[in-house]
């Protein structure tokens, strides 16, 4: 069922059942035209599962993946014992500023998709500032 954003928006102020995944793209999108990346800040995205937690440097102007890193990749894994955890994440968000700052990237624009900015997220954001990231 493909319904347009206004369509969502009518549906959920008269409180009719909608799927969850809906909603999500809904929130996303209204983020997402306030965010973008470019070369010189690009888009630090974020995507949050039960189990891990994944994040990547974008620029939007050419549509590339400038990094990527999660808490499945080998040198974070051996030092947590689950992904699920605000620990878990601020290692990463740590070991991400680490592989930018190689790099040569220091600033970002930090994109939290659908998700609140509390727990993970949060955890992610410090990470990558105590490591030199400037959002």
């Amino acid at each position: 069922m493909k319904l347009s954003r206004r369509t969502l928006l009518k549906l959920k102020n008269k409180n009719k059942k909608l799927k969850p995944n809906n909603y999500k793209k809904l929130k996303r999108e209204g983020l997402r035209g306030t965010v973008k990346g470019t070369i010189e800040r690009p888009r630090l995205s974020v995507y949050r599962s039960n189990e891990h937690i994944y994040a990547q440097i974008i620029d939007d102007t050419t549509s590339k993946t400038l990094l990527a890193c999660s808490t499945l990749d080998r040198s974070i894994k051996l030092t947590i014992s689950t992904g699920r955890t605000c620990d878990a994440s601020r290692r990463m968000g740590e070991k991400l500023a680490e592989l930018s700052l190689q790099k040569n990237i220091t600033k970002i624009v930090f994109d939290r998709g659908p998700y609140l900015y509390h727990g993970r997220i949060k955890a992610l954001a410090d990470g990558a500032r105590a490591g030199g990231l400037e959002f």
